[in-house]
């Protein structure tokens, strides 16, 4: 049997391939096919295909590539491995994954797309429209937390979002399958779906956050810095920590800026059980305070101040 070149195989459906392997699409959207990924457990799709330019990407850990780079990384094996374990690979009829129609009707069966459900009860968040952050009450509130503007503008929307019938307006932090974290001085929830944040600013480290406010204060702490920073990854659930290793473990250092509760206090434990060389705990920095921004609030300074040459985290 002839061995495939590289060429042949990244000529190779994607879709299909994965479809042999036995994983089926959660939705498909303009093109892009969204799955489970293959690489972790997980409940939110955050592993993308684009059919028409047969590349994949997954969010949860921030890689991608053609079909070789998913086959080397799928099967743990050489590239030239993967090209003998291809020869032998005739794709299987599949199913015909075409789009869900979507009508006018948002009800039955024509809302059920897995992973994005289009809520229409008043019991579930429904985000209506999001633009940059304008909202006087959410820069007040932003400026009580000590959070800049500028810092907040990156990473964060003016969010509006229907709840029982009534509209509010919050701080949103979106997450890598589309949700978001929802935030103002009187309201703390999230929408549909719940995921983590992936922050990738190419760095061979990564900081691990709990809370999006959290993540903030720590650009914030840092913002006079001329190196970049680590690569930053928000859990926005510690019901993430023990999916999100996969990701953590790609890194040669892995900093823990986790909440100094029970909770927070018990995952760090574990993680440094696991590898107490690659996990640092980074909690001491803000010891005596629940989280870094309990620390910041406790800590701040007005902008009329002279800026103080003080910690780094």
């Amino acid at each position: 049997m002839e061995k495939l070149n590289c060429e042949q195989a990244k000529r190779l459906d994607l879709v299909e391939y994965l479809a042999f392997l036995g994983h089926q699409p959660q939705r498909i959207k303009n093109g892009d096919y969204w799955y489970l990924s293959p690489f972790r457990e997980e409940r939110t799709a955050s592993f993308k295909i684009n059919r028409k330019l047969n590349v994949w990407y997954d969010h949860g850990c921030g890689k991608g590539g053609d079909f070789i780079d998913f086959g080397t990384l799928y099967h743990n094996c050489s590239v030239s491995e993967l090209l003998t374990r291809m020869s032998g690979y005739q794709a299987r009829p599949v199913l015909s994954f075409h789009p869900p129609t979507v009508s006018g009707n948002l009800s039955g069966a024509n809302s059920r797309l897995a992973g994005e459900k289009k809520e229409t009860t008043d019991s579930k968040i429904v985000v209506l429209d999001s633009r940059p952050l304008a909202d006087k009450k959410l820069l007040d509130y932003l400026q009580k937390r000590c959070i800049p503007l500028e810092i907040a503008d990156r990473f964060c929307k003016e969010v509006d979002f229907l709840l029982y019938g009534k509209k509010h307006t919050v701080i949103g932090f979106q997450n890598n399958a589309g949700g978001y974290e929802l935030r103002n001085e009187n309201f703390k929830g999230s929408s549909s779906p719940k995921d983590v944040t992936f922050i990738n600013n190419r760095t061979d480290d990564v900081a691990v956050f709990e809370g999006f406010f959290s993540f903030l204060s720590f650009c914030t702490v840092n913002k006079n810095l001329t190196a970049p920073l680590s690569n930053c990854l928000v859990l926005n659930s510690l019901s993430f920590f023990e999916k999100s290793r996969l990701l953590m473990e790609q890194y040669k250092q892995v900093h823990l800026i986790l909440d100094r509760d029970n909770a927070g206090i018990n995952w760090t434990k574990q993680a440094l059980q696991w590898n107490a060389n690659k996990y640092i705990d980074r909690s001491d920095f803000y010891r005596n305070h629940k989280d870094l921004n309990q620390w910041l609030i406790h800590h701040r300074q007005s902008q009329e101040q002279r800026p103080r040459i003080g910690r780094r985290l």
